[in-house]
């Protein structure tokens, strides 16, 4: 695989253990992420990535039924995944919001940064697993850092509350992304 692959790869299996582990019944709770339920954030995840590469010229087929979102998100990730794996269409050209780029550097940028935020909104609002692994912190902190001051505009993220003072590592990057651990 090359490096969007793997870094799609490594985020979207966390995502699928945790929405594997929803009860049907959460699908309906009330997420960190205002105005959305857990099933309305998986939604999110897969509607914007379909953007990104059904508006650069790469066809993902059908859009799955969210009437089931842990297999929703399944079919869509494999789908994302075998496309994205193709070095043409991870090295498709374009100029984004940032800057001149490609698909496959917006992929991991935004949507793998995505993945690992919204596992724990999915877990947070479903009473699922919210631990998030070193290397999770990582990439979630690579990508707050990434977006530099556009963070905080409308649709990314809500305003960064205060932690508590002994707050831990996860606790701090949450608050920075605007969400009460």
């Amino acid at each position: 695989m090359n490096p969007t692959a793997t870094a799609y790869e490594a985020a979207a299996r966390p995502l699928s253990t945790v929405l594997d582990a929803v009860p049907p019944a959460e699908w309906e709770s009330a997420s960190p992420c205002t105005g959305w339920t857990a099933r309305q954030v998986v939604g999110h995840v897969v509607e914007t990535q379909r953007a990104l590469l059904t508006g650069h010229g790469h066809d993902l087929g059908p859009e799955p039924d969210l009437t089931d979102p842990a297999a929703a998100f399944r079919e869509h990730a494999a789908r994302v995944l075998a496309l994205v794996s193709r070095d043409e269409v991870a090295d498709t050209a374009y100029d984004g919001f940032f800057g001149p780029t490609t698909v496959g550097a917006t992929l991991v940028q935004v949507y793998v940064w995505d993945l690992v935020v919204h596992r724990w909104d999915v877990a947070r609002a479903t009473g699922g697993d919210e631990t998030l692994t070193p290397e999770e912190l990582d990439r979630a902190e690579a990508g707050a850092d990434a977006f530099g001051d556009a963070l905080h505009m409308d649709g990314i993220c809500a305003p960064a509350v205060q932690p508590p003072d002994d707050a831990d590592r996860q606790t701090r990057l949450l608050a920075r992304l605007g969400r009460a651990a």
